[in-house]
């Protein structure tokens, strides 16, 4: 036998940055970052989340604007792409084919750079078209929610749904840059305001103790829009994500992936409710589910566990959905989210669990008997809670100052 072994290594490197009003003239990040890989204005071609295009009407212009003002530095290769946001452009391939078509169109190189603005799914997508065009242009990442600036925006993921499965087509391409503008999030709805906390808890409850007791103790700060509360949050998990990423399997070439902390039920949740549950809204219900499993297999105390449900419902997260009692030839159907989970990765079935509050566990068998017994628990708790609170308010209504 005559074989020729090849062997090399490539080295990746790119930023998070964290900043306000990136558009301002004034601000030059954006151009610093494009610089160091340029000579002369560099080409720039923008694709926008239409919901971040409503909610700050005057983005197109101040790019425009910014973009006249630092002409030598960068300039644009047309008007920017809008998009629709959130999972409705991960499942449509016709937005894929529509920024490709665009990239395509105006010449976008791999010398280019796309620019994706928006939440977790468009930059999934745009990262996506990024990685496959032309076997890989120059990617810059702007997340524009919570969820995005702490998690997936700052990591080497990029993914479309297909065959009913979450994130089936992907790629790990890493961006050249990642930019947290913390305006953006001013806009943001109450549910995506929360939506990424989960995120931070999710990493917190695996890795860190002691943030988690950060995340407990600006809860009510949290709730009232703190910046400063969210911005801490904010640095904090993706510092902890970079630092994964950076430490061990960033191409997830093993069969685990710890980040993904009470995931396995939560992508089949979004899958289960057509994506009516937002991402952070479902991995809250997937650590209560899991945490409370855990509880039940014997490897994580009450306390804890009622200590992250109880942290869980102050943040305002939903503990169960109807969608975890969903069955399907007499079996829940979430528990197909766990042949799905390891499908993903292929091997043997990985699960990150907790055997207390900082520290995760790697289990290789879940036992739906006590997964079935979790989600009646996580109902029950989800009443429970829900009618202490009525009970509250009725009795502060109540009260009659003498």
């Amino acid at each position: 036998m005559r074989a020729i072994q090849q062997s090399f290594a490539v080295q990746f490197e790119y930023g998070i940055y964290f900043t306000e009003d990136l558009f301002q003239p004034e601000n030059t990040l954006l151009c610093d970052i494009v610089q160091k890989r340029s000579h002369g204005p560099a080409r720039v071609f923008f694709v926008v989340d239409s919901g971040v295009a409503e909610a700050h009407p005057f983005l197109l212009q101040s790019i425009q604007n910014y973009s006249l003002a630092n002409a030598d530095a960068l300039t644009l290769a047309a008007k920017p792409l809008i998009i629709p946001g959130g999972e409705t452009c991960k499942n449509n391939p016709e937005v894929l084919q529509q920024v490709l078509e665009s990239i395509n169109q105006h010449g976008i190189c791999r010398h280019s750079y796309l620019i994706a603005i928006g939440g977790g799914a468009v930059l999934d997508l745009a990262g996506f078209a990024a990685a496959i065009a032309h076997r890989g242009i120059r990617h810059i990442r702007i997340p524009t929610t919570v969820l995005s600036q702490n998690d997936s925006g700052v990591g080497v993921k990029n993914s479309m749904n297909a065959f009913g499965k979450k994130n089936f087509l992907g790629t790990f391409a890493p961006p050249v840059a990642v930019i947290n503008d913390c305006n953006f999030l001013l806009t943001l709805d109450e549910r995506d305001w929360r939506s990424g906390i989960s995120e931070a808890m999710k990493v917190a409850l695996i890795k860190d103790a002691s943030f988690y007791q950060s995340i407990k103790s600006d809860a009510s700060l949290l709730n009232q829009r703190d910046m400063r509360a969210m911005n801490r949050l904010i640095h904090r998990c993706a510092e902890m994500h970079v630092e994964h990423i950076g430490g061990g399997d960033p191409f997830e070439f093993g069969s685990s992936r710890p980040l993904d902390f009470g995931h396995w039920a939560a992508h089949k949740l979004e899958q289960l409710s057509n994506y009516s549950l937002r991402h952070g809204e479902a991995v809250a219900i997937g650590i209560g589910l899991d945490v409370v499993y855990a509880r039940l297999n014997g490897m994580l105390s009450e306390a804890a566990c009622d200590d992250i449900l109880n942290l869980l419902h102050k943040l305002g997260f939903a503990l169960y959905s109807e969608h975890l009692s969903t069955k399907e030839n007499s079996q829940l159907s979430i528990l197909r989210g766990l042949t799905e989970f390891r499908e993903h990765l292929g091997g043997q079935l990985t699960i990150m669990l907790l055997d207390r509050i900082g520290h995760g566990v790697e289990v290789h068998h879940i036992d739906e008997t006590i997964v079935t017994e979790a989600v009646k628990e996580l109902q029950h708790k989800q009443y429970q809670l829900k009618t202490n609170n009525i009970t509250a308010s009725t009795e502060t209504e109540l009260v009659v100052p003498l």
